[in-house]
């Protein structure tokens, strides 16, 4: 029997019991019981009723406190949820735009460093009265032969370590460490000694890769982020679906021709320490071509009869010292913005995933990708990228800018090239608008024309009247440089779009850049028309091999991609717990866990459509 509230329960041999608030609770005898059950009731009721009329206040006092708290905790009466969510997703755009920036500044300064202070040093011992006066009992043009045999000798064996450095420090950690090397090159320099120059060579050499790869990824994944942050409403409402095949090209185009504008640069920096300082000290073309007979195409080796003493004066070793004080702070300026700055490229679980995959599977997969018909038709590009880019800074700048305008204007000389590739690079945003192959072909026909030009001309030692048309074959050669390295950058980028194959794709471009390298320190005794023809047929089969490829892509000819295995986490130790998961459970389970995730994941990371049955192959 229920009344108001008042819970009076009554059995035949059991005491009644009477519960409310401000109500006497105790058990009652029937002997106590004084006349009808009905004023008995009415009697207890009036008793409650009474002793609950202290109840209110207290109530109301509790009912305050918890208004005031709700006015403190609670949502702002102006508070907008849609236009926050727009503002965080700005702000994460933002530092996206941030990280390119951080990244591509970083790179432009390790360059300039490194490639300033080897061309300063190599002039600097080149120059036979400043080996005799300095270091006459150490063999300096030998340690030169041996610093050269480190840089583009050690990055062979690169493929074999570089996924594994870049998947155990992370993305953003492997270029800090790159850097951190290459500021260990500069520190050698301070005292010039076999034991220091030659291990800091052979230390730059194995880092050359990891940076330069490590740097692709860090852009591709940066472009990939801006999409994302971009799209974001439509990923929470289409989380399931796949995303458009293109979805993140347009990011891609612009985040690599940002890079690859500021890298460029790195050329114009570099010719810092010659324009302010070397170039004081240098003999006047007359004296250092006096016995230069041939320029151009009749020329073999590097510029013979190049005389041995281009200083007029030695430079003091305060003035050196300074010098690469400077170049030293540059290197730790770069270090600082990649930590300071640059933000990770993935999340703390996916790195984590990425490197639970098996060490031994990280070494074996970049050599399971060289199987797909994309990337193999795509060698000779890439060798032919490293071909190019040495050969404008060695045999160009020797053999046809310096025998012909002489050492004190090489600086210009690969200034006009900066220049040019810098601003060219922004040519490649064509590809929002154009077919992607249309750039790529561009700069490949620039060079061909280039190429049978040298072939063809001699310049004339000693003859400046002969200036802007090398400045312009120069600058001409920036173009066709801009041209083929972004787009190479940003075809790789729309064929993979997958982040675990990035890394990957990145390294095998960047070794067979450095294997072409290497082949260019070899024949640098051939004679001029043999590189020019080696060059030039190299190029043919670049772009002959490369519209092979498109062809088949436009085919959809079935691709033979490696399957990347899911990742397997230890249940033993300190592990992290994988979403809506609160035990550590076993090897079975997490595979299972895996494969309920992963279907999600696969739809948000761009990957390309035809991918899900490539990866049987």
């Amino acid at each position: 029997m229920r009344v108001q509230g008042l819970c009076v329960q009554v059995t035949e041999m059991q005491n009644i019991w009477v519960q409310d608030l401000g109500c006497q609770q105790g058990p009652f005898h029937p002997d106590t019981i004084q006349g009808s059950p009905e004023a008995l009731m009415e009697k207890d009721i009036n008793g409650c009723q009474d002793g609950a009329k202290t109840e209110p206040s207290a109530r109301l006092g509790t009912e305050g406190t918890e208004t005031q708290l709700d006015d403190f905790v609670g949502p702002h009466p102006d508070y907008n949820e849609e236009e926050e969510e727009q503002k965080y997703f700005r702000r994460k755009r933002l530092g996206v735009i941030k990280n390119v920036v951080a990244a591509s500044l970083a790179g432009t300064l390790t360059y300039s460093v490194y490639l300033g202070l080897l061309q300063m040093q190599l002039i600097l011992h080149y120059d036979e009265t400043y080996r005799e006066v300095k270091y006459s009992n150490i063999r300096l043009e030998d340690i030169d032969r041996k610093v050269l045999m480190g840089i583009n000798v050690t990055p062979v064996a690169a493929l074999l370590y570089t996924p594994i450095l870049i998947r155990f420090f992370g993305t953003k950690w492997a270029m800090f460490l790159a850097i951190g090397i290459y500021a260990l090159f500069v520190s050698s320099n301070y005292w010039e000694r076999y034991y220091t120059l030659v291990p800091s060579a052979v230390a730059i050499g194995m880092v050359i890769v990891p940076l330069w790869a490590s740097m692709g990824t860090y852009i591709m994944r940066m472009a990939q982020k801006y999409y994302e942050y971009i799209n974001y409403k439509e990923e929470q409402e289409k989380e399931k679906q796949r995303a458009p095949r293109d979805a993140c090209n347009a990011y891609i185009i612009v985040f690599q021709t940002i890079f690859y504008s500021c890298f460029h640069l790195s050329f114009v920096c570099a010719q810092m320490p010659m324009v302010f300082f070397l170039n004081n000290y240098l003999y006047q073309l007359n004296h250092t071509l006096f016995a230069v007979r041939h320029c151009g195409t009749l020329s073999h080796g590097t510029l013979p009869g190049f005389n041995k003493t281009v200083l007029q004066s030695l430079p003091r070793s305060v003035n050196l010292i300074i010098v690469e004080s400077a170049l030293m702070a540059a290197a730790f300026l770069a270090m600082l913005v990649v930590l300071v700055l640059c933000g990770a490229a993935y999340r703390p679980m996916e790195e984590i995933d990425m490197r639970s995959i098996g060490w031994g599977n990280i070494f074996q997969l970049p050599f399971k990708h060289m199987r797909d018909y994309r990337l193999r038709h795509l060698f000779p590009l890439f060798i032919y990228s490293g071909f190019e880019v040495l050969f404008v800074c060695t045999g160009f700048s020797l053999n046809y800018g310096v025998c012909a305008l002489g050492l004190e204007r090489l600086a210009y000389l690969l200034m006009a090239y900066g220049f040019s590739a810098s601003v060219c690079s922004s040519l490649a945003l064509c590809m929002l608008r154009l077919r992607r192959h249309i750039p790529l072909l561009a700069g490949a026909l620039i060079h061909a024309v280039l190429l049978v030009t040298l072939f063809c001309w001699a310049p004339e030692p000693r003859y400046l009247a002969q200036a802007p048309l090398l400045y312009s074959i120069a600058a001409l050669w920036g173009t066709g440089s801009a041209l083929n390295k972004t787009g190479i950058s940003i075809l790789l980028g729309m064929l993979y779009k997958k982040k675990e194959r990035q890394d990957f794709i990145f390294t095998i471009y960047h070794w067979w850049q450095a294997l072409a390298i290497f082949a260019v320190y070899l024949w640098s005794g051939l004679p001029m028309k043999a590189k020019l023809s080696i060059m030039l047929l190299t190029l043919v089969v670049a772009v002959g091999t490369y519209l092979w490829m498109e062809r088949k892509v436009a085919w959809n000819m079935e691709v033979r991609l490696p399957r990347i295995p899911r990742p397997r986490h230890k249940t033993r130790g300190y592990r992290y717990l994988e979403d809506n998961s609160d035990e550590t459970g076993s090897d079975g389970d997490g595979d299972k866990e895996d494969d309920d995730r992963h279907p999600t994941e696969a739809t948000r990371e761009d990957e390309l459509p035809k991918e899900d049955r490539e990866l049987l192959g």
